[in-house]
């Protein structure tokens, strides 16, 4: 595993990642988001994207990505913030940061074993499913955790008295 017990040390710039990928023994589950406010829903989806594997990465948008993506007022928590929460999760091995609008790159250089996203996509919808699936990989929807979602927690703190 990347660095230890140091969850900073977790996030690794692409070079780094590649050579993980390739010192990684058993399938390298990949999955991946904004993470902005980490939640259950989010936990939840890491849990069970690393139990479909032997190792997990998180490919994490930068704030460039998340600003085109989700709009002026994102990211909430910068992107070297949000890699180490994620990194100092034990189901997380690696955190990489991507600046384009899909992981679609980063899919294609790590070549991961498993695609985890969340049921909320359709699976035509899933970016990289070809990639992975065309190497003899498999995709995984994992159900959503209810109720849990970044937008719906900024839209119940907008909404709440000061």
């Amino acid at each position: 595993m990347p660095g230890g017990a140091d969850p900073a040390a977790r996030l690794l710039d692409l070079e780094a990642a590649l050579a993980w990928r390739r010192a990684a023994r058993g399938p390298v589950v990949f999955t991946n988001g904004v993470f902005d406010v980490l939640h259950r829903g989010h936990v939840a989806l890491l849990v069970a994207a690393r139990a479909e594997g032997d190792a997990l990465v998180v490919g994490l948008n930068s704030d460039a990505s998340v600003h085109r993506i989700k709009g002026p007022e994102r990211p909430l928590n910068r992107e070297r913030d949000r890699a180490y929460v994620l990194g100092a999760l034990d189901c997380v091995d690696a955190v990489v940061l991507f600046d384009e609008d899909t992981p679609a790159r980063l899919i294609a250089a790590l070549q991961p074993d498993v695609l985890v996203k969340g049921a909320d996509y359709a699976p035509g919808e899933i970016v990289g499913a070809d990639v992975v699936t065309a190497r003899g990989g498999r995709v995984v929807r994992v159900p959503l955790e209810p109720g849990f979602s970044t937008t719906g927690l900024i839209a119940k703190v907008k909404g709440a008295a000061p």
